[in-house]
């Protein structure tokens, strides 16, 4: 089993991450997990635990973790778009179909507000794109 364990685990957070180096040499033969930084995505920082000295290995498992966190993080931001899309259709064909007028009555301001708000970002942004193309 200590063989399949990784090197390095990665406590996710808001923004970051400790990290932790994972040890199983020892004779209690038992899982040690030693923390050895603190990453902020936001800030792109690596700080080390405590006194702790970082090794160049260190430094660059966690600037590849950090580097493929920030991927997954993307991904998942333009999923929950395409899933909001959906949600989008089905509240349209809900509010034709299946609802009531006091069920309309309790959400239909809020819907057009924020309805309201997202086109108004997406035509000032569109709008910016398109000018910018122009240049």
């Amino acid at each position: 089993m200590a063989a399949d364990l990784p090197e390095y685990y990665f406590r996710v957070r808001d923004n970051g991450a400790f990290v932790f180096r994972i040890d199983t040499e020892n004779r209690q033969r038992r899982i040690d997990m030693d923390q050895i930084a603190v990453v902020n995505l936001r800030q792109g920082t690596i700080k080390p635990h405590g006194d702790r000295e970082l090794s160049k290995a260190d430094i660059a498992e966690i600037q590849e973790w950090m580097t493929a966190r920030v991927a997954l993080l993307a991904r998942r931001d333009i999923d929950d778009i395409f899933r909001a899309v959906d949600y989008l259709n089905t509240t349209a064909q809900w509010a034709q179909s299946r609802a009531t007028d006091d069920q309309l009555n309790d959400v239909t301001d809020a819907l057009l507000m924020a309805m309201h708000d997202l086109r108004s970002v997406l035509v000032r942004k569109k709008a910016d794109r398109v000018l910018q193309g122009e240049r």
